[in-house]
């Protein structure tokens, strides 16, 4: 299952600041939509928004038709900061939604060891997240994301504190993983090409809303990153963050 977002006319901020006014946009259910823009431009306010943590100023804001008035695990939120409780080990932190929702223990024991073993972690369940690398606490995130069922991920930034090689294995990870979800994805990244890479769509944020909304030649194909077509998306992305 997925969510379709509709968002019309919104206005999004926080505190005494409006950041974006007027934001039109829909997302499709099951798409990967990748969101790029510069910093202060409302990227992760949207999100925020998104998971039902931040209201709108104005506007609406749906989840498959219904206002969005607060969260719900329907809807899921992954940060840069891994968030995993450090005094449990990576099997009891991707138990964890399972456990909220009385999944009886050997099952929840079941799916998450499920779930390691998707993100690579088959062997490391017994660490506590002291005893992983960021990547590997990266991927008990994901892992503990997944075993929630949510029909929406809200990523802000994951890869973001990682370096080079671990981001690269990372968004491989990420693709092979998306194959295994019907779950909406909206992530969000500075990095145009992470972008071209893992979106269906790639829109440019601004405070005046959505600069640019790009379909993606053959995303998550990494034999077209250096194709003219996938060149020429990329060059109209950077001018549109100018």
């Amino acid at each position: 299952m997925s969510l379709a977002f509709h968002i019309n006319g919104v206005s999004l901020g926080h505190g005494d600041e409006t950041v974006v006014r007027d934001l039109d946009l829909d997302i499709r259910p099951g798409e990967v939509l990748v969101v790029v823009g510069a910093s202060g431009c409302g990227k992760s306010t949207l999100l925020r928004s998104l998971a039902g943590l931040l209201p709108v100023r104005g506007g609406a804001l749906l989840a498959d038709g219904a206002p969005i008035t607060g969260p719900s695990p329907d809807r899921a939120l992954v940060f840069q900061d891994d968030a995993l409780l450090p005094w449990r080990s990576a099997r009891r932190n991707v138990e964890l939604p399972l456990a909220i929702r009385r999944v009886p223990r050997g099952e929840r024991r079941r799916l998450a060891d499920h779930w390691l073993a998707q993100v690579g972690l088959a062997d490391h369940g017994d660490r506590r997240p002291g005893k992983l690398s960021g990547g590997m606490r990266q991927r008990v995130q994901l892992a503990r994301t997944l075993a929630g069922e949510p029909k929406a991920i809200l990523m802000d930034e994951p890869f973001g504190a990682l370096d080079a090689q671990t981001r690269a294995a990372m968004q491989r990870l990420l693709v092979d993983v998306l194959r295994t979800t019907p779950a909406t994805v909206v992530f969000i990244t500075h990095d145009v090409d992470e972008a071209l890479y893992l979106g269906d769509r790639v829109a440019v944020l601004g405070p005046e809303g959505v600069r640019t909304l790009i379909d993606v030649p053959e995303p998550r194909d990494p034999a077209t990153r250096g194709t003219p077509v996938v060149r020429a998306a990329r060059e109209e992305i950077l001018r549109s963050l100018t």
